[in-house]
């Protein structure tokens, strides 16, 4: 009966004082105090339209930093090992995107933000490929994070 109750509030305790923080928490969003002016996208429209559902909010309030950004990316998708007949049984699905960052109309940084993911074949060529879909979604909304991690990092 005893320990019914000692670990639960131990438990409690140690979660506690664990440090956990959310990344987006109020605290956490002054490091992400600028806006984006201008977005240009050249490239790989899935992977486009994702990143800038990723940092459209960033484009709507006028902050101090602001950022003009001209995107290109590229999704390729290699097979990595193949059988003895030569049909291909794993995949990886590459990201590359290109951001050349403007800030007040002079050139301020080239970043480069390579993702990778590597995957099986599947028999159901339907279903590999909503799953290569949902890989690529998921590979830019990586990126798109990372980009925002080194525009606030940018003075």
């Amino acid at each position: 009966m005893l320990k019914k109750i000692i670990v639960p509030i131990l438990l409690l305790l140690l979660m506690y004082s664990c440090g956990y923080e959310a990344i987006y928490s109020q605290k956490n969003l002054i490091n992400y105090d600028f806006s984006i002016s201008e977005l240009t996208f050249i490239g790989d429209r899935d992977v486009n339209i994702r990143i800038k559902q990723k940092i459209n909010n960033y484009t709507l309030d006028k902050k101090n930093k602001s950022f003009a950004l001209k995107i290109s990316s590229d999704a390729e998708k290699i097979a990595l090992v193949k059988d003895a007949a030569g049909d291909p049984t794993s995949f990886k699905s590459t990201i590359t995107v290109k951001i050349e960052v403007m800030m007040k109309n002079n050139f301020k940084n080239n970043l480069q933000i390579v993702e990778s993911f590597a995957y099986n074949n599947n028999a159901n060529k339907f279903e590999l490929k909503k799953y290569e879909r949902e890989i690529l979604s998921n590979l830019a909304v990586i990126v798109a994070e990372k980009l925002l991690d080194k525009l606030s990092n940018i003075q």
